[in-house]
C-alpha cells in the first residue's frame, strides 16, 4: 500500500503546508475541494519553483558556510531530487566529501556518467579517493595526461568543465592545475617521488596559485637551488600578481649574496604606495605578514644570526602562537644558541597541542639534544620520522644525535635516508661527508662534499669543509683558495659563527709561511670571539716562527688562560721562554762584543 500514487482526495487529508516542500509556492498546495485545476498557470508556477529551489542552493551554501553540513547534506540531497541537474549533483557531491561522506560521495559520482566527461566531477571523485588512501585507485580516477615540447601537461582525456558551481568565483585556480596536484600527493603516498616532483612542478606552471604545488616542492626539498630559481622564472603571473612573484623569491632556498637577499624583503616590505596602481596597493599591507616575517627569520638562521633570529621568531609566535613554519625555525635557533629551557616550553606546548605532528616530537628531542642526552633525544626524532617520513628536520637530528655519540654507522644510516628522501637538500650529504672526515677518510669526504656543493652551490659552509678536507690532505694552496670562497659567500659582515673559517683560513697561510697575512686573519677571528683557545694558539705560534718570542709568550699565556691543561701551549711556552733567554744572551754577547768587552 506504500507503492499506491496517492489520490486527490487522500492529498486532501495530509494538510501539506509550503514547510513540507519550500520548493512549492504556497497558493500550489492549497488544496481544497473547489472546482479549480490544480495549476492554473504552469508557467507561473514553474518559475516560482525554480526562485524556491534557488533559495534552497543558497540555505546550502550557507549551511556549508556556517560548517552545518549534516544540513547542508539534506538541503542538497532535496535540491538534486528535485532538479537532476548536473551542477546539483556535484553541490551534493560536495556537502558529502565536507561532511567526511567520502565512500557516498564518490558513489554518487561515480554512479553518474558525467564523471567520465567534466574535469570537476573526475577531480572530486579522485579527491574521495584520496581521503580513502586508495591511492592507485585515485590516479584511474584522474587518468593519464600528455606531456607537450614545452614541459605542460594536458589531460589525455579530451574534457572540459561542462557543468559549473551556481556560485563560482571571478578568478578560480585552473583545475588542470588541481588535478596535476593531487597526481603529485599520490606519487608522493607511493612513494615515486621523482613522479610526484614531475607533477608537483606542472601544477604550480598551470597555475602560479597553486601555492601548495610550490610548498610541496619548498619544503619536501625536491629541487636544488638551481632548479628552484628556473622554475620561479618559468612561471607566467598575471600583471596584478608581481607581489606574488615577489614573495614566491622569498620562500626559496636564501643562499644568495645578502644584498640580493635583501633587496627581495625591501621590495614587499617598502613599496610606495602613492607611486603604484591601486590594484597593487595591496603589498604595503605584508611589512608585517607572518608568512614573510618568517622567511627573514628563516634567511638569519641561514646567515647564524641566531640570537637576531630568536627575537623575530618570538615576536611572531606572540603575535600567532601556531604558526609552525615560525615555531620550526624559533626551535633552530634556540637550540643554536644553548636555550634549553624555551626548547622544554615549546616541546611541552606542541605535545599538548598536536600529538599527531612530528614537530611536536621533534621539539622533545631537540631538548635533549641541548642538554646533552642523545640517547633519548635519538629516540623522540625517531619518533617525529615516525609519524611523518618526509619531515626532514627529523631525520637530520636522527643522525646528528648518533654522531653526537660518534656511533658513526647509525649516524650515516639516518643521513643517507634523508639524502635518499630528499634530493634538493644538500645537508644530508654534507653530513656524510662530515663523518667521513671524523674517521679520516678524506677522499670519500671530498665526494660528498662536491656532491653537496652540486646541489648547492651557494652555501658558504660547503665550502669550508672542502677547504678543511684539503689542509688535512696538505693541499694547503688549494685550502686557501676555498677558505676565501667561503668567506665571499658569507653575509657582511662577519658573524662568531663564521670564526672558525677565518682561522682555518690562517691556519692555512701559516703553513704556507705566508705569516703576515696568517696574523692579519688571526686577529681578525679574535675580533669575532675572544674565548678561541685555537686562535690564540695559532697566533703565538706564528709569531714564534718569526722570533718574535715576546709577542709570542703573550698569547701563549691567554691560551693557557682559557684552558691551563692544553699540552700544546703548555711545550711551547716553555721553548718560546728558552728561545727568548737565548736571544737575549746572544744579544748581550754580541753587544759585548761591539764595545770590546770580550
Amino acid at each position: 500500500q506504500y507503492l499506491k500514487r496517492p489520490t486527490y482526495s487522500t492529498l486532501k487529508t495530509l494538510k501539506l503546508t509550503s514547510r513540507s516542500f519550500p520548493h512549492l509556492h504556497p497558493q500550489t498546495l492549497n488544496l481544497t475541494t473547489t472546482s479549480k485545476p490544480l495549476f492554473t498557470n504552469h508557467n507561473h508556477s514553474t518559475k516560482m519553483m525554480e526562485e524556491e529551489i534557488e533559495k534552497l542552493r543558497g540555505v546550502v551554501r550557507d549551511c556549508v558556510s556556517k560548517h552545518l553540513y549534516s544540513s547542508a547534506i539534506f538541503f542538497a540531497d532535496k535540491v538534486a531530487a528535485f532538479t537532476s541537474d548536473p551542477a546539483d549533483i556535484y553541490m551534493q557531491a560536495q556537502a558529502l566529501f565536507l561532511g567526511r561522506h567520502y565512500r557516498r560521495a564518490f558513489h554518487l559520482l561515480n554512479a553518474s556518467q558525467i564523471v567520465l566527461r567534466d574535469l570537476r566531477f573526475r577531480y572530486l571523485a579522485a579527491k574521495c579517493l584520496e581521503e580513502l588512501k586508495e591511492w592507485d585507485q585515485c590516479l584511474q580516477m584522474l587518468g593519464e595526461a600528455n606531456e607537450d615540447e614545452h614541459g605542460n601537461f594536458r589531460d589525455a582525456k579530451d574534457s572540459d568543465v561542462m557543468y559549473m558551481d551556481k556560485d563560482t568565483e571571478d578568478r578560480e585556480i585552473n583545475i588542470s592545475s588541481a588535478i596535476c596536484f593531487l597526481r603529485g600527493k599520490a606519487y608522493e603516498a607511493l612513494e615515486n617521488r621523482s613522479q610526484a616532483r614531475k607533477w608537483y612542478t606542472a601544477a604550480i606552471r598551470a597555475d602560479p596559485l597553486c601555492y601548495e604545488a610550490l610548498e610541496c616542492l619548498i619544503e619536501n626539498h625536491m629541487l636544488t637551488c638551481d632548479e628552484e630559481k628556473s622554475l620561479l622564472s618559468s612561471l607566467q603571473f598575471a600583471p596584478e600578481d608581481g607581489w606574488l612573484s615577489s614573495f614566491y623569491s622569498c620562500l626559496i632556498k636564501k643562499y644568495d649574496k645578502a644584498v640580493v637577499v635583501e633587496e627581495k624583503f625591501n621590495k614587499l616590505e617598502n613599496e610606495d604606495i602613492s607611486t603604484k596602481p591601486s590594484n597593487e596597493s595591496m603589498i604595503c599591507t605584508l611589512k608585517n605578514n607572518t608568512d614573510l616575517l618568517a622567511c627573514k627569520a628563516e634567511y638569519y638562521h641561514q646567515c647564524g644570526e641566531y640570537q637576531k633570529c630568536f627575537e623575530l621568531t618570538s615576536l611572531l609566535l606572540e603575535k600567532d602562537p601556531f604558526h609552525l613554519k615560525s615555531t620550526i625555525v624559533h626551535i633552530a635557533a634556540a637550540m643554536e644558541l644553548g636555550h634549553s629551557n624555551e626548547l622544554y616550553l615549546m616541546a611541552c606546548n606542541l605535545v599538548k597541542d598536536y600529538p599527531q605532528k612530528a614537530i611536536s616530537w621533534f621539539a622533545v628531542g631537540c631538548y635533549y639534544y641541548c642538554i646533552k642526552k642523545y640517547d633519548q633525544s635519538r629516540r623522540y626524532f625517531s619518533k617525529a620520522t615516525s609519524l611523518d617520513g618526509t619531515f626532514a628536520p627529523g631525520w637530520i637530528g636522527f643522525g646528528n644525535a648518533y654522531a653526537a655519540k660518534e656511533e658513526g654507522d647509525q649516524a650515516m644510516s639516518g643521513y643517507r635516508t634523508a639524502a635518499r628522501l630528499f634530493p634538493g637538500c644538500h645537508l644530508p650529504t654534507l653530513y656524510i661527508g662530515m663523518e667521513y672526515m671524523r674517521t679520516h677518510s678524506f677522499k670519500l669526504a671530498d665526494q660528498f662534499f662536491m656532491q653537496a656543493n652540486a646541489i648547492c652551490p651557494s652555501d658558504p659552509l660547503v665550502y669550508n669543509e672542502l677547504g678543511v678536507v684539503a689542509y688535512n690532505m696538505k693541499e694547503y694552496t688549494k685550502a686557501v683558495w676555498w677558505f676565501e670562497k667561503t668567506l665571499l659567500h658569507i653575509p657582511s659582515p662577519l658573524s662568531e659563527m663564521w670564526e672558525s673559517t677565518v682561522v682555518n683560513l690562517a691556519h692555512a697561510l701559516r703553513k704556507l709561511k705566508r705569516y703576515s697575512e696568517a696574523i692579519i686573519y688571526y686577529e681578525k677571528a679574535l675580533a669575532l670571539s675572544t674565548r678561541s683557545l685555537s686562535t690564540y694558539a695559532g697566533l703565538a705560534y706564528t709569531y714564534h716562527l718569526q722570533d718574535n718570542y715576546t709577542d709570542a709568550i703573550t698569547y701563549y699565556h691567554k691560551a693557557l688562560w682559557i684552558n691551563p691543561d692544553d699540552q700544546f701551549c703548555t711545550e711551547m711556552l716553555t721553548l718560546a721562554l728558552v728561545d727568548e733567554s737565548r736571544q737575549g744572551c746572544d744579544l748581550f754577547k754580541h753587544s759585548s762584543e761591539d764595545r770590546g768587552l770580550i
